[in-house]
């Protein structure tokens, strides 16, 4: 395994618990600005916005703005 993939292994669980933890966070603030809202939409929604700038960020790899970071 090269060093690159050994260091993402190690880490993995962290950054998925960072994510999580941005949805679940937002999720939370939602619900306290809007009590009401569907939450399941809401969920959605957030979603297409994390998605959406994922997407941003792969344009950003592929152009490579990232070779050099």
């Amino acid at each position: 395994m090269n060093a690159l993939l050994k260091e993402f292994q190690s880490r993995k669980s962290e950054i998925e618990r960072a994510v999580e933890l941005l949805f679940k966070a937002n999720m939370k603030i939602t619900d306290w600005d809007i009590p009401e809202a569907d939450d399941e939409k809401a969920a959605t929604i957030l979603l297409a916005i994390i998605e959406e700038k994922l997407d941003a960020i792969r344009e950003d790899v592929k152009s490579g703005n990232y070779k050099n970071y």
